[in-house]
């Protein structure tokens, strides 16, 4: 009787050995034919008092000894990412301002900029003043943290805020808006209604609209406008094309909703603990942000 509990035990042991085995066959499958790893950085890489942890350092050095392309996707401008990432930050590519730009992040070269024109500019600011809400537009590449601002007699502390710290970058919007010509950007910032954004989202069909969280305040709502064809994953397509990869070798990690182009294009999707519960029934999920879940990623990946 007794050996045969034991006979039973080892069975049942090596069954589930088994199913852990064939339950991470694609996934170990992937990780061998793994060529690039594009992450978002606030809120996802950089954690809640906006440092890179040890941890996570290390991680993308280790990605860069086994060859793999490490980019960053990050809704910040080049200006921006250089004020929380050392100029030796261990990656190989950033790509910026949501898409709108790439970045050799070794040779400091912008390889891909893209931008609203002036008729386009126009027609966004029109619609918007229309609307009576606050909104910043930004200068083009390279210099997209410079940006003018309309602002109504609406009480808004969040945009208050954002052109407090830009304040050396930041101007009125002049009543001859006309002259502003060519930009990266709108920048919407309105408190917590979805409805709103639906309806911009809807009316400005031929841009792409994106919704974020505020990084400021963590809740209220901004609205980026971009070029129809601007987005982190199209930006991320860019690059795999041009470094010969294939998306199915691609992982992507993010937290918000503005990375949501790009975990619909990666081939491995992942988001952070800390991601809105809409993505998270969505995509896989690893630790938050704070639990240095951009490891815990790349261990499993990595793991024997």
């Amino acid at each position: 009787m007794k050996l045969f509990l034991k006979l039973k035990i080892y069975v049942d042991i090596l069954i589930s050995l088994i199913y852990i085995i064939l339950s991470n066959s694609d996934f170990k499958m992937a990780t061998n034919k793994l060529k690039m790893v594009v992450t978002d950085l606030d809120g996802t890489l950089l954690n809640p008092e906006r440092q890179v942890s040890e941890l996570d350092y290390r991680s993308l050095e280790l990605l860069g000894e086994k060859n793999i392309y490490r980019i960053v996707a990050t809704g910040r401008s080049i200006y921006s990412v250089n004020k929380v990432l050392p100029y030796n930050f261990p990656i190989d590519y950033l790509i910026f301002s949501s898409g709108s730009g790439i970045l050799d992040w070794n040779t400091k070269e912008i390889l891909f900029a893209q931008s609203l024109n002036s008729t386009e500019v126009l027609s966004v600011t029109h619609y918007l003043i229309e609307l009576n809400i606050n909104f910043m537009v930004h200068k083009p590449i390279p210099d997209n943290h410079h940006f003018a601002y309309y602002q109504t007699e609406n009480e808004n502390s969040d945009f208050q805020q954002r052109i407090k710290i830009y304040d050396k970058f930041a101007q009125p919007l002049t009543t001859n808006f006309s002259d502003f010509g060519a930009a990266c950007q709108f920048v919407v910032i309105i408190p917590e209604n979805v409805s709103l954004y639906k309806n911009i989202k809807e009316k400005l069909s031929q841009f792409n609209v994106i919704r974020a969280t505020s990084p400021l305040d963590g809740k209220s709502i901004w609205i980026e406008i971009f070029p129809k064809n601007v987005s982190k994953g199209s930006a991320a397509a860019y690059l795999c094309h041009r470094l010969g990869c294939n998306r199915s070798a691609v992982l992507g990690i993010g937290n918000d909703y503005n990375d949501l182009d790009l975990l619909n294009w990666t081939g491995h999707s992942i988001v952070v603990a800390n991601a809105p519960g809409e993505l998270k029934n969505k995509f896989k999920i690893t630790d938050s942000n704070a639990d240095s879940g951009f490891s815990k990623t790349i261990q499993v990946y990595f793991s024997k």
